[in-house]
């Protein structure tokens, strides 16, 4: 069985829309969702440097629009389909619950919303790596801080004020490493509660029709086949932590046996190597991949 997943903030790279430019598809695309949110896609996507694209407001918007034109191109239905975090709009534009210009202004709403959330407190997130789980999020807990990606395979990513972060990577649990990210807020945490009060006014002008197919959610792992259900849980992930370790719990019972990550991909079939290696996967990175994409993807049919 396949599934097909698509990344979150942090995936994106300088110029990595520069070969999907040169199909007239995907140049098409990326011109009119530009137009749509009054963002330059192609600048962001070529000329930009890793400070520009580390914008939140700039960031989403180029990572789904990069999912979009992947997805387009691999041309390639799955009955499984999940995204982590921002990742979520991709998924529910392939899975036809949004149209893609739906995505495109939703997320942008979105970028900017929490960008200006992140702006009303000293906020961020570390990454810990190793430890004991319990004992890691034992730690976080203490110090007042949030859980606010388990993403399985022995990594968590802590979220909260920049002060309490500084404390505890000056004293991580053992065994772990403390790396701070590079994200200008403390995302699904409740520093984004006036985020997510903007989607929820930007999902008001959005008709959702039920998924082609089942929808893995970030908030518990559950799978969505309703989709009110699926944008309304897109909604409170912003303020709500994302339980990517239980998304890849479900791929192993639903018996997914291939996933394929849509463009910037890479992050997220790394977690899935460590925490179920009996998955096979693919990163679908450039219109070079196209090809080997499509056979993994008949392979597991």
């Amino acid at each position: 069985m396949l599934a097909i997943i698509a990344p979150g903030q942090g995936a994106q790279t300088p110029g990595m829309l520069t070969p999907w430019l040169e199909i007239s598809d995907c140049a098409e695309s990326i011109s009119r969702w530009s137009e749509v949110i009054g963002k330059d896609l192609v600048a962001l996507g070529t000329t930009a440097d890793a400070d520009e694209i580390r914008d939140t407001a700039n960031a989403q918007p180029l990572i789904v629009a990069t999912g979009l034109i992947a997805a387009n191109l691999l041309g390639v239905s799955a009955p499984v389909i999940s995204g982590h975090s921002v990742g979520e709009i991709t998924a529910a534009a392939v899975a036809k619950v949004i149209s893609e210009f739906d995505a495109m202004r939703f997320v942008n709403d979105r970028a900017n919303a929490m960008a200006k959330a992140a702006s009303l407190e000293k906020t961020g997130m570390s990454a810990v790596l190793g430890g004991d789980r319990e004992e890691v999020l034992d730690a976080i807990i203490k110090l007042g801080l949030v859980a606010a990606n388990d993403n399985g395979a022995g990594q968590i990513v802590a979220a909260g004020l920049v002060s309490e972060l500084s404390l505890f990577a000056d004293n991580p649990p053992a065994g772990a490493r403390v790396r701070p990210l590079a994200v200008a807020g403390a995302f699904h945490t409740r520093y984004m509660a006036s985020a997510q009060e903007v989607l929820a006014k930007s999902a008001s002008t959005i008709s959702p029709s039920d998924p082609t197919a089942s929808i893995i959610s970030n908030r518990d792992g559950f799978a969505v086949v309703d989709g009110e259900e699926v944008l309304e849980r897109i909604i409170s992930q912003v303020a709500s932590p994302v339980r990517w370790d239980l998304c890849m719990k479900s791929l192993q019972e639903l018996g997914v046996t291939g996933v394929i990550e849509l463009a910037p991909a890479g992050t997220l079939v790394g977690l899935l190597k460590r925490a179920a290696p009996e998955i096979e996967t693919f990163a679908f990175k450039s219109p070079a991949d196209l090809a080997a994409a499509k056979e993994f993807a008949e392979k597991h049919k």
